[in-house]
């Protein structure tokens, strides 16, 4: 009985040769090199025939897309520049309109507090006329008093040093 080894044997050809890794065969290269050609040939045609043409309309497809995207970009940039310039020109409206009320309300108050100013000054003159005309009938009064206390004091002093009464002509025209 033969004995077994657990060791890895390489087999030898019958000719007594070690076998080559049939890539690296020598003798076998101008096939190889034939099946690679015809090899690269086949898949050449079918990428460029098959495989190219889908990858082109794909990158057709999405250049259109992103065309599309960016024409649809421009025209909301343009429709917002659009609406800002709206908005710009409705808020500037929008201003001036606030100041001419503004300014129509100024000169409205203006006007009333204006008005109400003079009414106020006007009863101001008339109650100051008033007092001035009480005042001037007041002191009429008085200088009519006075003229009556003068004329009994100048009877009376007269009458003390003369001894007689004078009579109330000769008084006024003494104290005129």
């Amino acid at each position: 009985m033969a004995e077994h080894s657990n060791t890895t044997h390489t087999e030898v050809p019958a000719d007594g040769h070690k076998a080559v890794f049939p890539p690296f065969d020598s003798s076998k290269f101008e096939a190889q090199l034939v099946w690679l050609a015809l090899t690269f040939i086949i898949l050449y045609v079918v990428i460029s025939r098959m495989a190219l043409p889908r990858i082109g309309e794909v990158l057709e497809e999405r250049q259109d897309r992103i065309q599309r995207d960016m024409d649809e970009a421009n025209r909301l940039k343009e429709e917002t520049d659009k609406a800002i310039a709206n908005y710009e020109e409705a808020l500037a409206t929008a201003r001036k309109k606030a100041n001419g009320i503004a300014e129509e309300t100024r000169a409205k108050l203006k006007a009333e507090i204006d008005a109400e100013q003079q009414a106020v000054e006007d009863k101001i003159n008339k109650k100051a006329e008033s007092a001035e005309n009480r005042i001037a009938k007041a002191k009429e009064e008085a200088f009519g008093e006075v003229s009556k206390i003068a004329q009994a004091t100048t009877a009376t002093i007269v009458e003390k040093l003369v001894g007689t009464k004078p009579s109330d002509q000769d008084i006024e025209q003494a104290l005129k």
